[in-house]
């Protein structure tokens, strides 16, 4: 319901609310009675959707956001020079691969170190399986996510199309980001789990005159009173700059029962004398495209220090 028609936009009283689409410098902020779109105080920045926020009503039915409240967790991607925010507040990161488009593992591996960062908790959704015609290529595809349920991450596989609802245990009680490549079929799943969804999504289209359902901002929509989901648009390139080396090193689960095992206590796991990592990928313990993985980013995050090269 908007501000105009519910009777509660009375101008200078101040409303808790949470933004429930975030596009440009314009917002949808739901309060308890309607939904108003907003815009920000000033030249306040970082209002992303999921946030908590305090408003400030107008009197044609629109609101400033006045206050972003205290965060729980805040999902984004940092590059040198740039920030992209994607989601606050989120318990749950769904992210989903396909079987089409092949899965980038890499970019699965940068997000889950993100959500551990962040004390969210991950689930891993394959989805397509329909489009699998033979039950040795879906064991194939299954079996490259083995790895994944064994350092105890939840994989769930599905098709949009006909077994959505499979996913429903897993979102009660949870505020959960759907993340992932383009083309996986995160707004199909979406749609197939809150119908409502697709008409939300053509209205913010339309309203930005794309005329395209491709998500491009992120939204947020109630599957219940208790649960929630957050679409995100699609991403090729997850950058991790925003952590230091002991927080990406932590990042990977299967890493820390070694890290505190090195002979020096600032051990960087490259290719220093006694470390106790490397000496666990040399006997097989440790997957060495996850340890070539963090040595990846490990030049990265070098490199955007103060005189890094």
């Amino acid at each position: 319901m908007r501000a105009g028609d519910a009777g509660e936009n009375k101008a200078g009283s101040p409303l808790l609310g949470r933004v429930a689409a975030a596009y440009g410098r314009h917002f949808e902020v739901e309060t308890a009675h309607a939904i108003y779109p907003c815009v920000v105080r000033g030249k306040k920045k970082g209002v992303v959707c999921g946030d908590q926020v305090e408003i400030l009503p107008t009197a044609d039915g629109q609101g400033i956001i006045e206050t972003i409240l205290p965060r729980s967790s805040l999902f984004y991607r940092s590059e040198p020079f740039r920030e992209k925010l994607i989601a606050a507040n989120v318990t749950q990161l769904i992210f989903v691969l396909a079987v089409v488009p092949a899965c980038n593992f890499e970019l699965l591996d940068r997000c889950l170190i993100a959500a551990e960062n962040q004390g969210i908790k991950p689930l891993i959704v394959l989805n397509k399986i329909d489009l699998i015609d033979k039950d040795a290529q879906r064991q194939a595809a299954a079996q490259s996510l083995m790895f994944y349920r064994e350092l105890g991450y939840p994989v769930l596989e599905i098709s949009a199309e006909t077994s959505a609802q499979s996913l429903v245990p897993f979102l009660s009680g949870q505020i959960s980001l759907l993340a992932g490549q383009s083309g996986v079929g995160k707004s199909t799943l979406l749609n197939a789990l809150i119908p409502v969804a697709q008409q939300a999504t053509a209205e913010i289209s339309d309203a930005l005159a794309s005329g395209r359902h491709t998500t491009t901002h992120a939204c947020l929509f109630h599957l219940d009173t208790n649960s929630s989901i957050i679409d995100s648009p699609g991403f090729q390139e997850f950058g991790l700059q925003q952590l230091d080396e002991e927080s990406l090193a932590w990042g990977f689960v299967e890493f820390r029962p070694f890290l505190k095992q090195c002979k020096f206590r600032n051990c960087r796991h490259v290719t220093e004398p006694g470390c106790r990592l490397l000496q666990a990928a040399q006997e097989g313990v440790l997957n060495s495209r996850r340890l070539a993985c963090y040595h990846k980013l490990m030049k990265c995050i070098k490199k955007s220090l103060p005189g890094g090269k």
